[in-house]
């Protein structure tokens, strides 16, 4: 897993920029209202986002169009899906665990 994209995502404002983008592309400017930033601060966290690959940048006349790239996103819920067997099996050996402990006390 690139460690870009978890020091991308690991600042307030950058994790609610992506989270802004995931319903479609957006201008600095429209992400700065929503978000209640400066757009010097917006343009910053987009750059940030730009150079570990999350986001991508479309001009349209004098204004850029930042909007989600998929793959990160992909590569990363793909590294957590290791994360998520080990927790279900963990959960799984709880619930059997329990259901043992409840057995002995209902007897």
């Amino acid at each position: 897993m690139d460690t870009a994209t978890f020091s991308a995502l690991s600042e307030p404002n950058r994790l609610r920029i992506v989270e802004l983008l995931a319903s479609g592309p957006l201008t600095v400017g429209d992400i700065a209202d929503r978000l209640q930033l400066r757009q010097p601060q917006a343009s910053k966290h987009l750059r940030v986002l730009l150079e570990a690959g999350l986001v991508e940048v479309h001009a349209d006349a004098n204004r850029r169009h930042y909007g989600l790239r998929v793959d990160p996103l992909r590569r990363l819920d793909a590294w957590l899906e290791n994360y998520r067997r080990i927790w279900s099996e963990r959960y799984d050996n709880l619930d059997v665990y329990l259901k043992k402990l409840q057995e002995k006390q209902n007897e």
